[in-house]
C-alpha cells in the first residue's frame, strides 16, 4: 500500500479534477450527439392549426356559418396527429398529417449539426390528396405559430421534404414568414435552382427572384425507404443534405421586421404535419464550433 501525506492527497487530487475537467470540456468541445426523439416527446411541445381544405386561398377558415374557426392551438394533440411507435425496439415518430402543425423543440438552437431519419407514410388529406407528400424542417423558428401564408408555422427557414415530383425535391427551400437568404442559383423557366457556380442572388419575402429555391440533384430512396437528412447551421449558414449529397448551401439568413433586416441564425426546431402521412426516426443534434472543412468550398 502506497502511504500519501496530506500534501501529497492535495496535490493527487487536484491533479485528477484537473483531469475530469480537461475531458468534460473535451467532450463539450467535440460536440456529444443529443438524442431529440424519445416515447413521451419529452423534447418537443406542439401546435396545430386547422383541417384545410381544398380552395384555401391563405384567409382564416370559417365554418358553415361563415365564422371564423379558432385553431386548435399549443399541445392538444387533436385525432392523435402526432404518435410515437415502435420500429425493431426503437421510438419513430409518426405524423398523420392530418390537420395542419408541426411539433417543435423546447430548446433553440444555434451552429448545429442535425441528423434524421425519415420516409413517407400511405395517407394524405385535403388539400394535397392529389399532390406529392409534404412535410419539412422549419429551422431558427421564432415567435408564434401563425405567421405564414397557411397561418401554421413560426417565422423560420424551410429545409423542404417533399416527395419528388414537378411540386418539387426534398431540400428545397422555402421562406416562412419575412424571411430571406442568400444562395447561389441560376433562374430556370420561372425557378430558382441551387447551383454552386452560379452568381449569389437573394430570395425569401419581398425579393424579385421569389421565395422558392430548387435543390439540385436530390437522390431519393424509394417510397417505403429511410432517407438520410442532415442540416448543418453555422454562423448564419446553412447546408441541406439528403442522403449524403448537398443539394441547398445558404448564406446571410435573415428576417424582415417593420422594414429592416435582422439576422434569423438560431432558433426552434419544427417538423410539419401538412397533409401527408410521414414518419421519423434517428432525430439527434450535435453543437457545432465551426463549419467542417468537407462543406467550406460552398461558402468560398
Amino acid at each position: 500500500m502506497i502511504n500519501m501525506n496530506s500534501t501529497t492527497k492535495i496535490w493527487v487530487f487536484c491533479f485528477l479534477t484537473i483531469i475530469v475537467f480537461a475531458c468534460s470540456n473535451k467532450s463539450e468541445k467535440d460536440g456529444e450527439w443529443d438524442i431529440l426523439l424519445d416515447n413521451d416527446l419529452s423534447k418537443w411541445n406542439m401546435y396545430l392549426s386547422y383541417e384545410m381544405k381544398n380552395g384555401y386561398k391563405g384567409n382564416i377558415p370559417v365554418d358553415m356559418n361563415g365564422d371564423t374557426i379558432r385553431p386548435i392551438g399549443y399541445d392538444n394533440n387533436y385525432k392523435n396527429v402526432f404518435t410515437v411507435i415502435e420500429d425493431n425496439g426503437e421510438p419513430v415518430l409518426r405524423i398523420s398529417g392530418e390537420v395542419y402543425g408541426c411539433i417543435f423543440t423546447k430548446e433553440d438552437y444555434r451552429n448545429y449539426h442535425l441528423r434524421l431519419k425519415m420516409k413517407w407514410g400511405n395517407k394524405k388529406w385535403e388539400p394535397r390528396l392529389e399532390k406529392a407528400f409534404d412535410s419539412g424542417i422549419l429551422y431558427h423558428s421564432q415567435g408564434k405559430c401563425g405567421a405564414d401564408y397557411w397561418r401554421t408555422w413560426m417565422t423560420s427557414h424551410e429545409f423542404q421534404l417533399i416527395e419528388t415530383s414537378e411540386e418539387g425535391n426534398s431540400g428545397d427551400y422555402w421562406c416562412i414568414g419575412q424571411t430571406r437568404m442568400d444562395v447561389r442559383a441560376r433562374k430556370d423557366s420561372a425557378k430558382m435552382i441551387f447551383d454552386n457556380n452560379a452568381s449569389v442572388v437573394s430570395i425569401g419575402a419581398g425579393m424579385p427572384d421569389g421565395y422558392y429555391c430548387a435543390a439540385d440533384g436530390t437522390i431519393e430512396k424509394p417510397k417505403d425507404e429511410w432517407n438520410d437528412i442532415e442540416l448543418i447551421c453555422y454562423e448564419g449558414k446553412s447546408l441541406h443534405i439528403v442522403n449524403g449529397k448537398v443539394v441547398m448551401a445558404l448564406s446571410n439568413l435573415r428576417y424582415v421586421e417593420s422594414g429592416i433586416e435582422k439576422p434569423l441564425d438560431e432558433g426552434k426546431i419544427q417538423l410539419q404535419s401538412e397533409a401527408g402521412e410521414a414518419f421519423y426516426k434517428d432525430i439527434k443534434i450535435k453543437m457545432i464550433e465551426e463549419l467542417p472543412a468537407d462543406y467550406q468550398q460552398y461558402f468560398d
